[in-house]
């Protein structure tokens, strides 16, 4: 008996059907067992992420996707997307409500501790003390008689994209320019534009933890490159060399780096630009601390590689975080990408606050760099005092001294705190970081020198 084309079409459907189901089955019983990974590990007081059974799976899976004829990026993305949820699942397994806890978290703490009478002197975010330029504020006061309160495009003015172009050089064009709602956002677009589900991103870590957040939104998965005080810091290029398969789409730089204050040597960025054209994968460089650099800096502009995003904003080094303008530098084909993202999400950022950029990129923020320099300096000296390890920053407005101690970073954060000082616990910049806090340089030179003896109080109670 002959079957008709609806009638095939109706059975392969419900073949599809059940194989879906089955599927489905089969990934709730690999998040049982999952949980059953983590409360083990919990027990054996193991790390949750193991990178040697993951490359296992990862090479098994490649290996079978071959022999079956199955795309091995597409397994690859598949299996990308199990890995995170049994990460969840296991870390959920194991959550403890103290062991880590971020800076904006501690920021919430002492400003609710403020609330209640307490003085609280604030050394974990970097939030500058002083003003934006003057001619910040004149830009403001003009906007309602020029009438610069309306809709741009979602690129931003054209104005403050060419005056930026110009301001950065290396054959930067104002259509390789996107103004966005800060930095933090510009690293999402960045992100949401050109990851997908299941796709990888390697992060350097300690870092700034955005970029991790951002690419779990979309449901990719980062793979974090761990570098320790020892090594001063500097990724192991071979060990990044191994991380990178057929599903890594990014690597995420930052530097000067938000916590440590390091940047890389030349040779080093060489190596890991070299490795991201080998591999054809996106470079995303955050340089939002340029302003803030006391050594040889180099740009990943440098290189022209036409797969790099570099972000940066006028926050740090105009003091404008509340005005929420940042901006990402990219090839045009990339800068299209973002702009649709970007669209999705709101118009454009507010105009006044684009000529407030405007006005303030004329003003040079060198005096900020040496306000920010010699309080780094005086830091670092206390820290030296104290006997605490760590590396001389580069950049940026951190320093970030390893503790050295029986006690967590969340305890010793929340027994500061008590006295009087808020830090960054090092945990939020990368899970195994227990032992280290970060100490920001926003404040005035007194207000940092009580801050340093309230720490060496808190250390000698510890």
């Amino acid at each position: 008996m002959k079957i008709s084309i609806p009638e095939e079409l109706d059975r392969i459907r419900s073949e599809i059907r059940d194989i879906t189901s089955d599927i489905i089955r089969k990934v709730q019983r690999r998040n049982e067992l999952s949980k059953q990974i983590g409360a083990i590990k919990k027990k054996l007081n193991f790390d949750v992420k193991d990178e040697k059974v993951e490359q296992d799976i990862r090479t098994f899976i490649s290996k079978l996707s071959n022999e079956i004829g199955i795309d091995p990026d597409f397994a690859g993305r598949l299996l990308n997307i199990l890995l995170a949820e049994s990460l969840r699942l296991q870390l959920t397994e194991q959550h403890d409500s103290t062991q880590f806890e971020s800076h904006l978290a501690v920021f919430m703490k002492a400003k609710k501790l403020e609330s209640s009478g307490k003085k609280i002197i604030h050394m974990e975010v970097g939030e500058p003390d002083y003003p934006p330029p003057e001619s910040v504020r004149k830009a403001l006061s003009n906007v309602f008689e020029s009438r610069q309160y309306h809709y741009s495009e979602t690129k931003g003015i054209t104005k403050l994209r060419t005056s930026i172009a110009q301001t950065i050089g290396n054959h930067i064009t104002t259509d390789k320019v996107i103004v966005t709602p800060g930095g933090r956002f510009a690293v999402f677009v960045a992100i949401a534009s050109l990851l997908t589900a299941g796709d990888e991103l390697i992060c350097i870590e300690p870092a700034w933890p955005a970029y991790r957040e951002c690419a779990a939104f979309v449901g990719s998965t980062t793979n974090i490159l761990k570098t320790t005080l020892e090594e001063d810091w500097n990724p192991n290029i071979k060990k990044l060399e191994s991380m990178i398969n057929g599903n890594t789409k990014m690597i995420a730089l930052n530097y000067p780096n938000n916590p440590t204050g390091r940047i890389l040597n030349k040779s080093i960025m060489e190596k890991i630009v070299s490795l991201a054209k080998d591999h054809r994968i996106y470079v995303l460089s955050d340089e939002v601390y340029r302003d803030y650099v006391f050594t040889e800096f180099t740009s990943v502009l440098e290189y022209r590689y036409e797969k790099s995003i570099v972000i940066s904003s006028f926050s740090k080094g105009h003091a404008m975080t509340g005005f929420r303008v940042g901006y990402a530098i990219a090839e045009e084909n990339l800068i299209d990408k973002m702009a649709k993202v970007q669209a999705t999400a709101l118009t454009s950022v507010a105009e006044p606050m684009q000529y407030a950029a405007l006005a303030a990129i004329e003003d040079s923020s060198a005096e900020n760099a040496k306000r920010i320099k010699r309080r780094l300096e005086i830091i670092s000296d206390k820290l030296r005092e104290m006997s605490l390890r760590f590396v001389r920053p580069d950049g940026a407005m951190y320093v970030y001294p390893e503790l050295g101690i029986g006690k967590s970073d969340v305890e010793f954060v929340q027994k500061a705190l008590d006295l009087g000082v808020a830090v960054a616990p090092g945990s939020g910049f990368g899970d195994c970081y227990t032992q280290f806090i970060r100490i920001s340089a926003c404040q005035p030179d007194d207000q940092l020198e009580k801050g340093l003896e309230l720490l060496k109080t808190a250390m000698s109670s510890c």
